[in-house]
C-alpha cells in the first residue's frame, strides 16, 4: 500500500502493520499507565473519606481549631514545667542535701556513745554542725556554722569526721 502522506514524510518505505503495531503497543502502555493513575486515585480517595469520615467543612475546622488550641496549651505547659523545674532545682541547691554523723563516747566513764555530732550541708557543703555532749550531769549541745566545707570556729575531731562524712557522702559510722 502506497500512501502519499508517509512518502512526504519519509516513511514511504515502511509498511503500514509496523505502523499499526507500534501505535497499538503505544495504546497498551498508555493504557495500563490509566490503570496505575486510577489505582493511585482509588487509594487516595479511601483515605481522603475515611480522614473526612463524618466530617465537614466547618467541623473540620472545628477539630483544627482544637487541635490548635491543644498544642498551644500543652507548650505552655511545658514552658511553665520548664520554670517550675527551675526554680526547683535552684531551691534545692540551698536545700540540706548532706548529712554526717558520729556517735562517740564523750567520757570514759560513759558507755553506750551516746554523744553524737551530726553535720547537715547543702550542695554548697554550707550548713551547720550540732554536737550534743552526753555526760553524767547532763546533755549539752552545741551548733557551729559551716561554710565551704568548714568552720570559722574550731572543730572537735568528731566534727571534723562529721564534716568529712557529709561533704564525701559517708552518711553515718561510728568512732
Amino acid at each position: 500500500m502506497n500512501s502519499n502522506f508517509l512518502n512526504s514524510i519519509g516513511l514511504g518505505t515502511i509498511d503500514i502493520g509496523y505502523i499499526l503495531l507500534g501505535m497499538l503497543l503505544m495504546n497498551v502502555v498508555l493504557l495500563l499507565l490509566i490503570i496505575m493513575a486510577l489505582i493511585h486515585i482509588s487509594r487516595f480517595k479511601k483515605k481522603y473519606q475515611k480522614f473526612m469520615l463524618g466530617k465537614n467543612a466547618g467541623s473540620l475546622e472545628e477539630d483544627i481549631i482544637t487541635l490548635y488550641e491543644d498544642n498551644r496549651f500543652m507548650k505552655r505547659s511545658i514552658d511553665k514545667n520548664r520554670e517550675d523545674i527551675k526554680e526547683l532545682f535552684q531551691r534545692h541547691e540551698s536545700a540540706f542535701q548532706k548529712i554526717g554523723l558520729v556517735k562517740y563516747d564523750a567520757f570514759k566513764e560513759m558507755g553506750g556513745r551516746l554523744s553524737f555530732a551530726v553535720a547537715l550541708l547543702d550542695g554548697k557543703n554550707d550548713g551547720f554542725i550540732i554536737n550534743s555532749v552526753h555526760g553524767s550531769d547532763g546533755c549539752y549541745s552545741y551548733t557551729k556554722k559551716v561554710k565551704d566545707g568548714d568552720s570559722q570556729i574550731a572543730l572537735s575531731n568528731e566534727e571534723k569526721v562529721a564534716v568529712e562524712r557529709a561533704v564525701n557522702g559517708n552518711e553515718a559510722e561510728s568512732i
